[in-house]
């Protein structure tokens, strides 16, 4: 499963045979378990405890034996996978064997610790050490050769190159770098990802200069409102707090430009034919016909007037011939009327 190189690098500050959780043979909750029950065990002989304390001696040298097989380190969460069901199973055993040699007993209790450490230790190795398939991983583990604490160095080849990905955006649109990977969160300490560019490259070497875009904590950036300016090769580099590279990802990326944004042509009818606007030059006998046209007309227009003017004036005389007779008839009932009145007031009638 491995290749490249392995090697442990104790921590600085170390954890000591008092940890909570350690290899089985360093743990205290476990000391503390064995050296519980040879204490309260009923029935036994201070020889009895003598041999029960060798056996479990032994049982101690024979777990890091065990350790030493399997690389002699495991992390914590398979340390407490290990310890939790040997205490469950120490329990149980003692509950279901009261009888017989206390000593075999113990024996074979501490044999099946060793063979549940055996199981857990193998399942680490072959999938939680060094999950890491490309760049280099400092993973906190336990030694349990010396029960402390330290770092086993994950180095796989090629060394920090972790891959190249190529990547499409269309244009105005968003694209999203990310160079994170699962092994990440193993990393001790504090790390940065550092994201750099190369404008409009598609071949790169890891000698050539980058442009720096953004230092940051999170692994993925987000590139908004593309243009085909932004088209290149950008880098990932994952640095600790040291500034030693842990991992390294390239990514190219391809603009799709945009359809034109050009009108659509406007269907438009056939031009017109051209007119000659030019003034035309008239025959001298057709301007002789037009006058003589435009007099008769004129000439006719004149006569109808008059003709309708005479009509109008007879036709009103007419009317005022009727109606003068009954005029003068009333203008003569009018005088007569007048006068009547007049010589009842001279000759006024006298009453007897």
């Amino acid at each position: 499963m491995f290749s490249g190189s392995l090697s442990f690098f104790p921590l600085v500050m170390v954890c000591l045979v008092s940890s909570v959780t350690s290899c089985l043979q360093c743990d205290r909750a476990v000391l503390n378990m064995h050296e519980d029950f040879i204490a309260a065990a009923k029935g036994v002989t201070i020889q009895d405890q003598m041999d029960l304390k060798e056996i479990t001696d032994q049982a101690y040298t024979n777990y890091k034996k065990t350790s030493e097989e399997l690389r002699g380190v495991i992390d914590p969460t398979t340390l407490y996978r290990a310890r939790t069901e040997y205490q469950s199973e120490f329990q149980r055993y003692w509950k279901e064997h009261k009888k017989g040699p206390i000593q075999q007993n113990m024996i074979n209790i501490v044999e099946k610790g060793n063979r549940i450490l055996k199981k857990h230790l193998k399942n680490f190795v072959e999938e939680g050490l060094c999950p890491n398939t490309c760049g280099l991983l400092f993973q906190g583990v336990m030694n349990c050769s010396s029960c402390q604490y330290g770092l086993f160095q994950c180095w796989l080849e090629p060394q920090q190159d972790c891959g190249v990905h190529e990547l499409k955006g269309q244009e105005g649109e968003q694209v999203v770098l990310d160079c994170f990977l699962s092994w990440h969160s193993l990393i001790i300490g504090q790390a940065e990802y550092h994201y750099s560019w190369k404008r409009g490259a598609r071949n790169f070497s890891d000698q050539e200069l980058f442009e720096v875009l953004v230092v940051t904590e999170e692994s993925k950036i987000v590139l908004n409102q593309l243009s085909v300016s932004e088209q290149g090769v950008y880098r990932c580099l994952l640095l600790d707090k040291h500034g030693t590279e842990l991992s390294r990802m390239h990514f190219i990326l391809n603009i799709i430009p945009s359809p034109s944004s050009t009108p659509r042509p406007i269907p438009t009818l056939p031009a017109l034919p051209s007119l000659d606007l030019r003034p035309t030059r008239l025959h001298r006998d057709t301007l002789i016909i037009i006058l003589a046209f435009l007099t008769v007309v004129s000439i006719s227009a004149s006569l109808a007037i008059i003709v309708s003017l005479c009509t109008m004036m007879m036709v009103k005389r007419q009317k005022s011939v009727r109606t003068r007779p009954k005029e003068d008839e009333e203008v003569q009932n009018e005088h007569s009327d007048q006068k009547n009145r007049s010589g009842l007031i001279k000759h006024p009638i006298k009453y007897v």
